[in-house]
């Protein structure tokens, strides 16, 4: 049963194994001189682990009792994640030798954050889901305050762990109630309850409605779906450009799958409640982001709304509750 488990979760664990391996290496040898080879080889590890999730064999599977999910979506989110982050490690030595930035902490930050992702769109329970995000959550607000000597990267790194700390109180919260009120955590359960409350939708709870509500309003918030954004910009000004750019991609891939995974599959149940709040936040993406980015001189600032505004056109195939949907969102990320 256990070693099952450890093979269905191998690529995390294989990845985190060597992030830890590497820590420690430039820890005990010549630190930041090892920068560059620890940055190529996190990178080349990444890319082996993608490829050989393209290719292997395809199959349904579930560890730790259903806490952890393989499936066709999570191995196709985890390709996108760990090709899109070793791009952007070997992208972004030049930008951090030319600022004095180049330590060998940040390709071990971002390997770290890329578990985490992997992590969440895996997640089969709440608590996994917790631990994904958190795991992801704690490396961007270190790689945020990465320039150590300016004054604007460090307020962009307490600003995103403090508004970031607030929305996972949120989702604690909403979990919390969901728990309460169904008697489990795990995502198969919670849609099983639903689907045995019968079709009158008005037998449901309200209280459950107000916990998954607060769910999606947390992940929305972590994803910048406007009007919960208002960290983004002040975020994406102060951390370094890689690292912005970073912030725009390969996370909204994580969020978003995980949004498909907690929504579509143990939520939609509750799809009467919750399209409305992801129909208001995708309109108000659109709209608020393309008029505001408009006044913007700063090219970051730009960059920020630009995101929101994806995020908005992301969200329109989500609102749709349908499979066509669920594979044009796919289809507008891999392009995005």
């Amino acid at each position: 049963m256990i070693s099952s488990d450890i093979n269905i979760v191998l690529p995390e664990i294989l990845l985190a194994v060597f992030s830890m391996a590497a820590l420690m290496f430039a820890v005990y040898t010549k630190k930041d001189d090892n920068a560059p080879l620890v940055t190529w080889a996190i990178a080349g590890v990444m890319m082996a682990i993608g490829l050989w999730l393209g290719f292997s064999p395809m199959d349904n599977r579930m560890a730790f009792n259903g806490a952890f999910i393989a499936d066709g979506f999570s191995r196709f989110a985890k390709v996108l994640m760990l090709f899109a982050s070793a791009i952007m490690l070997l992208l972004s030595q030049d930008y951090l030798r030319r600022n004095n930035m180049f330590k060998f902490e940040y390709p071990i930050l971002i390997a770290l954050a890329t578990v985490g992702m992997m992590m969440m769109v895996s997640a089969g329970d709440l608590m996994a889901l917790y631990m994904g995000l958190e795991l992801q959550s704690l490396a961007l607000y270190v790689i945020a305050a990465f320039r150590r000597d300016s004054l604007k990267s460090t307020e962009a790194g307490l600003k995103y762990f403090i508004l970031g700390a607030f929305s996972s109180g949120l989702l604690l919260f909403g979990s919390s109630m969901v728990y309460g009120l169904t008697g489990t955590t795990n995502f198969g359960n919670i849609s099983t309850f639903l689907s045995l409350s019968g079709n009158d939708i008005s037998l449901v709870s309200i209280g459950l409605v107000i916990g998954v509500l607060f769910i999606g309003i947390a992940l929305l918030f972590k994803a910048t779906a406007a009007p919960f954004h208002m960290w983004a910009p002040d975020v994406y000004e102060g951390s370094p450009t890689i690292v912005s750019t970073f912030f725009a991609v390969v996370p909204k891939i994580a969020i978003l799958g995980l949004f498909l995974r907690l929504f579509m599959f143990s939520f939609y149940g509750l799809a009467v409640f919750w399209q409305q709040l992801i129909i208001f936040c995708s309109l108000t993406s659109m709209v608020m982001a393309a008029l505001i980015a408009l006044k913007q001189r700063k090219l970051k600032r730009f960059f920020a709304y630009s995101s929101v505004g994806h995020v908005g056109y992301l969200l329109i195939g989500f609102a749709t509750g349908t499979i066509e949907g669920v594979y044009a969102m796919m289809v507008y990320t891999v392009i995005y």
